[in-house]
């Protein structure tokens, strides 16, 4: 009778879905003809229960943006840090306005534009001055593709962005170019699709003619356009100077923290993701804009074990990131730690509803909230999943090195995690 039970327990055991899926891991070609990684962890019972690859370095793209979105709820306040400014007498002049961008992406944005900085000056009787001395870092971050200037995801870092950074074009139902400065800029030539811009300055080329499209090219951000920009907007004169921020210098708040979390993660958003620092290192330190210094404390905060992870910008454009199945598991502790459920699954893209993850089979009720990744070989998946029993369980899956298109990593990361909801 012994011996009969314990043959059941081993047939129970052997055929347990852990177990089950860690053999397809390891022998399905799902999975072996590329580089993958599963970790599934259980914080009721505090275990793990699939490890597959868990302590190896992958390529995370915009699963970067999972850290960026914890140094938020680290350090930023319910309302964004909009822009700083203080008031100086004038002599024989008027008084002078001058102000500081706390690298805040929402002013005059397209899709989601705050308006408490231009309601701000507009009423302002003083003499406006913009003032870029709190910034002196680089455009782009470090290990991006030189090549993806033109592109909509890789707008310039900057103190003070405006209108996305991006030059919006619009041919359906007529042309139009939001913003306008740029309209003695456009020269039309030939038959295509695309609207490029010079690698070096702000003189774009459009096609004569061809299919209906929107498309958002990055412009060259400088100080000096930034004013001409508000400019044009306000209708009046704003001047720039190199003034230090004083420490007397006021900080005004803008739009909701979570309305830039909740785009930032459902679309992927880079520029929120790498103004999310700016904005942290503003609330940290008035006088200057740091977001790399911003980054490597919250990455020393997180005491990750070395060789474990390399954490260079923040949004995940960086082919030099690189983070364990096991980092992303640690951190997806962190935030759940930090934000209630309810509040959390509103912030992160629902499998089968909303954002990248729309199109991931997911049933009448979502079951998946979590945060992809993707680039060319790579695609990943980290965040929460609730079983059909009810438990919550969360889940980092990467995929590194395919030559499938990214779509069929979608589909065989969603086939897996239906699995995981129903046998779990």
């Amino acid at each position: 009778m012994k011996i009969y039970l314990w043959l059941v327990l081993l047939v129970v055991v052997g055929c347990s879905p852990s177990r089950r899926i860690s053999r397809d891991l390891q022998t399905n070609i799902l999975y072996t003809d590329h580089f993958t990684g599963v970790v599934l962890y259980d914080p009721d019972g505090q275990k793990t229960l699939i490890a597959h690859n868990a302590d190896k370095p992958f390529t995370p793209a915009s699963n970067t943006k999972l850290f960026s979105f914890y140094a938020g709820l680290l350090t930023l306040h319910d309302s964004l840090p909009a822009f700083r400014y203080v008031i100086r007498k004038g002599v024989d002049q008027a008084d002078s306005l001058i102000f500081w961008g706390t690298g805040n992406p929402l002013a005059l944005h397209p899709d989601l534009p705050d308006t408490t900085l231009l309601a701000f000056l507009r009423k302002r009787p003083e003499q406006l001055f913009f003032s870029p001395a709190n910034y002196s870092g680089p455009r782009f971050g470090a290990g991006w593709a030189w090549d993806d200037y033109n592109d909509d995801y890789s707008p310039e870092l900057a103190s003070l962005p405006l209108f996305g950074n991006v030059a919006r074009f619009t041919t359906a139902p007529s042309y139009a170019l939001t913003p306008r400065r740029f309209a003695d800029s456009v020269r039309v030539a030939g038959i295509g699709s695309n609207v490029r811009r010079n690698e070096f300055t702000n003189q774009f080329t459009r096609p004569a003619t061809g299919k209906a499209i929107r498309q958002d090219v990055p412009f060259r951000w400088s100080p000096i356009l930034a004013a001409q920009l508000l400019a044009d907007t306000l209708h009046r004169s704003v001047g720039v100077v190199q003034m230090p921020v004083p420490a007397d210098a006021r900080l005004v708040r803008g739009y909701p923290t979570d309305s830039l979390y909740k785009r930032m993660l459902h679309v992927s958003d880079n520029q929120f993701a790498e103004q999310v620092l700016f904005m942290a290192s503003a609330e940290r330190s008035p006088t200057q804009l740091a977001p790399l210094v911003e980054l490597r404390r919250v990455a020393d905060s997180l005491h990750i074990p070395a060789n474990s992870a390399r954490w260079v910008d923040g949004s995940g454009l960086s082919r030099y990131n690189a983070f364990t199945p096991n980092v992303l598991i640690g951190l997806l502790k962190k935030i759940k730690a930090l934000v209630p459920q309810e509040r959390l699954f509103t912030l992160l893209p629902a499998a089968g509803q909303s954002g990248t993850l729309r199109s991931i089979r997911s049933g009448n009720k979502p079951y998946v909230f979590a945060k992809s990744g993707s680039m060319t070989g790579v695609y990943n998946l980290s965040g929460y999943l609730l079983t059909q029993r009810g438990k919550l369980l969360y889940f980092s899956i990467m995929h590194n090195n395919f030559t499938q298109p990214v779509g069929e990593m979608r589909r065989r990361t969603g086939d897996l995690l239906m699995s995981i909801h129903g046998q779990f």
